[in-house]
């Protein structure tokens, strides 16, 4: 029995730190020159694999379901699982996706992302399992049908974290219905509901909304919970929402109060927000804590 299961992407990120200044809220790559970058890094990225690893560093036994490229970024995806005690419960086969993240020097970002792979995860692709709590980062085709069919028949509570692009391509209502936990930033959850009662009438018990660097807030009904993110030197952004998500929920998971839950997702968003990559920084949960 697992206490989560993860059902999402897994990309290999290619940072490219462009040393370029935004321009009017744009990077801006002359057509026909060749450009010097400052730096090119490699590393595991997509929500299925950050949140998993997240999880598993909060100490609770932790499956990952998705599609994996039989390719050598495959094997490195599956040695990162292995390592990370994340147990692969998916299938193996074509080529991996990747995304490619383009940073400012004002630490802003632009993705490239080519996700061919992840959108073709069939429930017969997914070994039979048994858990306590789902987790679902976005995904599209095939995928998302995956992901509310297996809504349809499991007994598990749910957890949600759409993006944007999700939000304006499918009609998630269907799949809103079974979900305990919802996270989402501001501008998407104004895509869904013109406030935080008719979010919970569409079916989650739990409403989370981020604001970039203002107030967080969390509903459940009852009470509407509160934190702010601390000023911090940014470094790079890929991963943080997925830190904060998978550990908010994570902790709620081990039965930790809603402030300390909230206290703990931000500590290890902002941890990973301060270096190059999306699950490098994330903590580990020692002693009651996150260390």
């Amino acid at each position: 029995m697992f206490d989560v299961v993860t059902v999402g992407s897994n990309v290999v990120d290619v940072f490219v730190d462009t040393n370029i200044h935004e321009k009017k809220k744009a990077l801006n790559y002359p057509v026909g020159s060749k450009l010097l970058i400052k730096d090119i890094r490699f590393d595991i990225g997509g929500g299925g694999t950050n949140t998993g690893v997240a999880f598993a560093r909060l100490g609770l036994r932790t499956g990952y379901a998705g599609k994996v490229g039989k390719d050598n970024n495959g094997k490195e995806i599956l040695a990162l699982l292995r390592n990370e005690k994340v147990k692969f419960l998916g299938k193996q086969e074509g080529k991996s996706d990747v995304s490619i993240i383009l940073d400012s020097k004002e630490h802003g970002r632009t993705v490239l992302t080519k996700k061919v792979l992840n959108n073709t995860l069939r429930l017969k692709n997914v070994k039979k399992f048994k858990t306590k709590w789902l987790y679902y980062s976005t995904m599209m085709g095939e995928s998302f049908e995956t992901q509310l069919e297996l809504a349809r028949k499991t007994k598990a509570k749910i957890a949600f974290n759409p993006t944007e692009y999700l939000i304006k391509r499918v009609n998630l209502k269907p799949l809103l219905k079974h979900v305990k936990i919802l996270i989402l930033n501001k501008e998407e959850s104004k895509m869904l509901a013109n406030n935080v009662e008719k979010l919970r009438e569409l079916g989650p018990e739990i409403i989370c909304i981020t604001d970039k660097d203002k107030e967080i807030q969390c509903y459940n009904g009852i009470k509407n919970y509160k934190i702010k993110p601390h000023k911090i030197k940014v470094v790079e952004r890929t991963g943080a929402g997925d830190a904060f998500a998978a550990t908010l929920v994570g902790c709620i998971i081990k039965g930790v109060s809603m402030n300390k839950s909230l206290e703990l997702a931000v500590k290890n968003s902002e941890s990973v927000i301060r270096h190059i990559g999306a699950k490098n920084k994330l903590l580990r949960w020692r002693n009651g804590w996150l260390r």
